[in-house]
């Protein structure tokens, strides 16, 4: 008996249908699944739950999922990244339970948090109850939710959403290849997003593309082979593009909250997390001290170019305050020479005189990119090159110490703005990437020695 079929087209810039059959009906999802349980992992990396670089130890339940699998063992470690590009890659029943398991202790666990970020999304009809997709009772979802998931990922995962059209992946005990790539060779702009089946979902897929300023997503549940998914997800692709406007203001989907989404602490209470440091080990700073650099300030910053003067003020500023003899000996930084040109009403941080019991400290300038410094960091890639500044110049604040001696830029490229940190040796910023991994935020490193 053939799947019951399913499909919805969306202007993913506005969220706009633009066509539907059968939408809201409740159908298996298959691995179509997989994209709540990245999505969650992408959130909990973003929320410092856990890194991309976490060694996971591998449980009984999550070696013994029948396939796709990538063959992991009971006990065995790997980190979280490898077991992110199998999930998404191979579409992988062990590594996507590993993920879940990982990040909220058990799989009904995580399945509750999958539950909570859906109804947060909006997605009315949909229920999980696993981290994979295989088929279990009541795990149900429809056309319209997996398209509105799909639209989540997209926009509120940028920097990882090239995850999803990579044609091979590093898996870590293997190279995985894509399940979609013959569509994705095929169709002109395609650049993911999933595929699933089984035999009571049939053969099921969400897929993107982008021409230009356009964006659509198409979603078809029950395909009777791949080459009728595919052929199907090509007419709506068509039908998206010829009906969505040249020309759209985007309206990105409000991602869920971190109460929406389940995230509890250990005695079971749900808990929002800010990220912000609650508590410091530093000694108490003494009275009168030099304000700390404002969103006001930073935004200035962006427009004038005076970001240097601003950090490096900040953080002498900090250094002063400090007790002198259990200050960190850290050299001063020397800030970037202000522009002629920048305006008179921007103030920046002042720093206090200090303690005359304080040794001058070693000025340390700006080193040039010359001498092996052919390096850099990306950071993430981003809508508008304001959002990429914006991420720049909190993660220079954030780590300090590891980036000075690099330089800000964004990049522009058809996906988006890069943010990256540049004029690193590689030994600089492979350390950068690990420091910035250990926080939580997303890093790789760029360019070659020359």
């Amino acid at each position: 008996m053939a799947a019951p079929y399913a499909a919805m087209v969306m202007d993913a810039r506005t969220g706009e249908v633009l066509h539907s059959r059968n939408a809201d009906t409740r159908l298996h999802p298959a691995s179509l699944t997989k994209m709540m349980t990245l999505y969650i992992a992408f959130q909990a990396i973003q929320r410092g739950e856990i890194g991309l670089d976490t060694e996971v130890t591998i449980t009984r339940e999550a070696a013994a999922e029948p396939p796709s699998k990538l063959g992991l063992r009971t006990g065995q470690k790997i980190r979280l990244r490898y077991l992110l590009r199998a999930a998404a890659v191979k579409s992988a029943n062990d590594a996507a339970t590993a993920i879940g398991i990982a990040i909220s202790g058990s799989q009904d666990a995580f399945a509750t948090r999958m539950n909570r970020t859906a109804a947060a999304m909006g997605m009315k009809n949909t229920t999980f109850r696993n981290a994979h997709g295989l088929t279990q009772s009541g795990h149900l979802s429809t056309a319209r939710d997996m398209t509105i998931l799909g639209r989540h990922v997209i926009y509120d995962f940028p920097q990882y959403y090239n995850l999803f059209s990579r044609r091979t992946a590093d898996a870590g005990i293997a190279q995985v290849r894509h399940t979609n790539r013959r569509w994705l060779d095929s169709y002109n702009g395609g650049d993911g997003i999933k595929t699933g089946y089984t035999r009571a979902a049939g053969f099921n897929l969400v897929a993107s593309a982008q021409r230009g300023q356009e964006r659509v997503i198409a979603t078809v549940f029950g395909g009777s082979s791949t080459a009728a998914r595919n052929a199907r997800i090509t007419e709506l692709m068509d039908m998206g593009f010829n009906r969505a406007p040249a020309q759209a203001t985007v309206r990105k989907p409000e991602p869920p909250s971190a109460m929406a989404s389940g995230q509890r602490n250990s005695g079971g209470k749900i808990v929002r997390v800010s990220g912000l440091v609650t508590s410091s080990m530093r000694p108490i700073a003494r009275p009168a001290t030099a304000p700390a650099p404002t969103e006001e300030m930073l935004l200035a910053a962006i427009d004038t170019n005076i970001i240097d003067t601003v950090v490096a003020e900040a953080v002498n500023a900090a250094l002063a305050q400090t007790d002198p003899e259990t200050a960190p000996k850290t050299p001063a930084i020397m800030p970037r020479a202000r522009p002629a040109d920048a305006p008179d009403n921007i103030v920046a941080a002042a720093a206090p005189t200090e303690p005359e019991t304080r040794t001058t400290p070693e000025v340390v300038t700006r080193i040039s990119t010359s001498g092996g410094r052919h390096w850099g960091v990306n950071v993430g890639r981003y809508n508008t090159r304001y959002d990429a500044e914006r991420v720049l110049l909190r993660v220079a604040l954030n780590e300090m110490s590891t980036l000075d001696g690099s330089l800000r830029r964004v990049v522009q490229r058809s996906g988006g703005f890069d943010a990256n940190f540049m004029g690193l040796t590689r030994e600089g910023a492979d350390l950068a990437c690990r420091r910035l991994q250990a926080r939580g935020t997303t890093c790789f490193m760029i360019g070659t020695e020359g």
